[in-house]
């Protein structure tokens, strides 16, 4: 099948967030030609629209596995055209993650991926690192699949359903649970990000949904205590733009709200 140079017009983007996925796409193309067997967008742009805080996320499938100089400058492109701050000013933060095809389909758990690029490791690809993440084995892979079977833009290639096997219940809800660890180490530097993940897990472990951020925090703000609200409600605001970025006041409130919603989630799907 032939790409596709357009983007979906369907969806509600800014010029520059358009012109930024371009830009994403051009990269991929430049680095896999033939080898790329599509690309599409999913995150935020499809679930409800890119917010104040929003990435652009896009999720690429190649035929094989990428070189240590496609890497290379797939890196250098990003580096270039991904913000470091989606609240400052266009361009917004970029997540690009490659995976296998025949190492995707068909699926098993947890999942794999090629590549990844991502703001969280900025320095470590300045310092020319390519691979900084480890492991290839990524079980948060898996709600990424399921939000671009749910509803993510065919950037290029066929469409997602032709690419991805479905994604399993239980595997949905065991990476879910698989990534609150990880959260709970990095919720006094990325407070905004870790507390709405964390609604975001509870969310989806009980309806098996994959939702906005904001979309969740709705959900679970009613079922929060009193005295557990506050935070969430501040990380939906900033999220949205409607708050400033300010954790000093609720210090002391940040990891009673996470733990309540930890026992919320080992409650329905109890962690190892």
């Amino acid at each position: 099948m032939e790409p596709d140079s357009s983007l979906p017009e369907h969806l509600a983007l800014e010029e520059t967030d358009r012109e930024q996925i371009a830009h994403v796409l051009a990269a991929l193309r430049d680095a896999l030609g033939d080898e790329l067997i599509g690309a599409y967008l999913h995150g935020s742009a499809m679930l409800g629209g890119l917010r104040a805080q929003s990435d652009i996320d896009v999720l690429a499938v190649s035929a094989r596995r990428t070189t240590r100089d496609e890497k290379r400058r797939i890196v250098a492109r990003h580096l270039a055209v991904s913000g470091t701050d989606s609240a400052a000013a266009p361009p917004r933060p970029v997540e690009l993650t490659i995976v296998v095809w025949s190492e995707i389909r068909p699926w098993r758990y947890p999942p794999t991926m090629d590549f990844q690029y991502g703001e969280w490791w900025r320095k470590e690809f300045e310092r020319g690192e390519l691979e900084p993440w480890g492991s290839r084995t990524n079980p948060d892979l898996t709600p990424l699949v399921a939000m671009v079977l749910l509803g993510g833009a065919t950037l290029t290639g066929p469409p997602p359903y032709e690419v991805f096997d479905p994604v399993p219940d239980a595997d949905f809800i065991g990476a879910l649970v698989a990534g609150i660890a990880a959260l709970m180490d990095d919720i006094d530097s990325d407070t905004r990000n870790v507390v709405l993940t964390l609604a975001r897990i509870w969310n989806g472990v009980v309806t098996g949904a994959v939702q906005s951020k904001d979309a969740a925090a709705e959900w679970v703000l009613p079922r929060l205590a009193p005295e557990h609200r506050v935070v969430l409600a501040r990380a939906r605001g900033i999220y949205l733009g409607t708050e400033e970025e300010r954790w000093g006041d609720l210090q002391g409130r940040i990891c009673p709200f996470a733990e309540a919603i930890v026992a919320e989630v080992e409650a329905v799907a109890p962690t190892e």
